[in-house]
């Protein structure tokens, strides 16, 4: 009966998705188990430390159909130890001959350590496959709404303008730099290990490094320069990759989040008909899905604080720091993948309104622009001297609630260098946005450069 949000049926599509579930399912975990037994199975039968025969038999029964899941739980369960009684079970199914030669020469963790990357470097294939689909919703959003004024924010305030398509295109350089460190990881990361008790290959001989390194060939993954039971690094450098686009797309949310305050309506969350803001209030519409985005950040920093944790290994390695990453790892990219899917359907269904942008950026009546006069004024007046009039003619303006313009209109020293026909071009948000539509233009060249745009992988 599930007990955790991850496979309860109400919650999980909440916090998940089925793909990445199944990836870091049991059958999945005990296959990607099996497959390494098989691996190096075959391997070892290759540099002749066992019969070709038992390699063959022991790679045709590797198989998770053929074992009783449930049995192996209970057994498990009984005598304390997380791969026995799989080895066990593959024992019994090769048969007495050839069964005696399964898991030759290896330890526990070689299997748990190079199955889990055997897992990770699947669940790294949709990571990338659906951030890149999120790149290319931003991409098109930024390119959408590139020219369109929204007022830009510092510290919760109103500041500047800027355009939409300028804070989409932070974003989408953000996730472009992510997609760089994924691959840039590969190499380092998805890597297995079969180096015996504590790493030194006693078991296998001098034929060890070889057998390790043509059972990571079989497997896709690369073979270590050393044992890596005590270096937990790996993990910890792809549980930060998560945490850090986790980051970003929590940021999204936070941010589209507030856009979309019933005083601020800039922009509004897909949609759908029957979908329900309130059990109490009818007239409700929620940012549910931003919400649910936002909320799954935090989890996955956690758990990469907890991965980073799992570091610390006592001498050659212990169980403490290990499991850390068993709780870690499979959540972190379950809650990242329904992060993705939600940041993907809610870029692609968000209804964004420029006409509401243009009355936030008019709010202040014109002291959004204080910017843009201090700097016409600056020309006659010396910068610092226009600073100090219009910081001075400001805040007349928000004290005595009278309008930027006619405050700006009715002192002496403004009129004298600016005339009325200028000051009121001056007030025009659309005609102060600096360089904002230049430089999405920079990010979008950029982002379709790297290739990641693309619809197929980049080479």
């Amino acid at each position: 009966m599930p007990s955790h949000v991850i496979d309860m049926i109400m919650l999980q599509n909440n916090f998940g998705t089925a793909e990445m579930r199944q990836v870091w399912s049991d059958e999945n975990r005990l296959q990607k188990h099996l497959d390494v037994e098989a691996a190096l199975a075959l391997a070892e039968a290759e540099v002749g430390l066992i019969p070709a025969e038992a390699a063959e038999t022991i790679a045709a029964k590797a198989k998770v159909e053929l074992m009783n899941i449930h049995e192996i739980a209970q057994e498990v369960q009984k005598v304390k130890h997380s791969l026995m009684p799989t080895l066990k079970a593959l024992q019994k199914l090769c048969g007495a001959e050839h069964g005696e030669w399964v898991h030759y020469g290896a330890t526990t963790q070689d299997i748990v350590d190079t199955g889990m990357m055997l897992q990770l470097k699947e669940a790294h294939r949709i990571i990338v496959r659906d951030l890149r689909a999120v790149a290319r919703e931003m991409a098109r959003l930024a390119r959408e709404y590139r020219d369109t004024p929204i007022a830009g924010r510092s510290h919760g305030v109103q500041g500047l303008p800027t355009t939409f398509g300028f804070k989409i295109a932070v974003l989408l350089d953000e996730v472009i730099r992510h997609l760089d460190r994924l691959r840039e990881a590969e190499s380092r990361v998805f890597t297995g290990v079969l180096a015996g008790g504590v790493g030194t290959y006693a078991s296998f001989g001098p034929l060890g490094p070889e057998v390790e390194r043509l059972t990571m060939k079989r497997l896709g993954l690369q073979a270590p320069n050393i044992c890596w039971h005590s270096s937990r690094d790996r993990s910890a450098e792809y549980a930060g990759l998560l945490g850090m686009i986790s980051g970003t797309l929590g940021k999204m949310g936070n941010e589209l989040y507030n856009l979309m305050r019933t005083e601020l309506d800039e922009v509004e969350e897909p949609f759908t008909s029957g979908k329900i803001g309130s059990s109490t209030m009818p007239h409700k519409r929620n940012p549910a899905a931003l919400e649910g985005l936002a909320s799954l950040t935090k989890p996955i920093r956690y758990n990469a604080a907890l991965v980073q944790e799992s570091m610390i290994v006592e001498h050659e390695r212990d169980a403490m720091s290990w499991r850390g990453e068993w709780i870690a790892i499979p959540e972190s990219c379950i809650y990242l993948a329904a992060q993705l899917a939600s940041a993907k359907n809610i870029l692609a269904g968000l209804v964004v309104k420029p006409e509401n942008m243009l009355r936030n950026l008019n709010m202040l009546g014109g002291l959004l622009l204080s910017e843009r006069v201090m700097f016409v004024l600056a020309k006659p007046m010396g910068k610092q001297t226009a600073h100090e009039v219009v910081y001075e003619l400001c805040m007349k303006s928000v004290e005595e609630g009278i309008p930027f313009r006619d405050v700006l209109m009715a002192d002496e020293r403004v009129r004298e260098a600016v005339g009325k026909e200028e000051l009121e071009n001056l007030m025009d948000p659309s005609a102060y946005l600096g360089s904002a539509p230049q430089i999405v233009d920079r990010v979008l060249a950029a982002a379709e450069a790297s290739g990641w745009l693309q619809e197929a992988e980049p080479q």
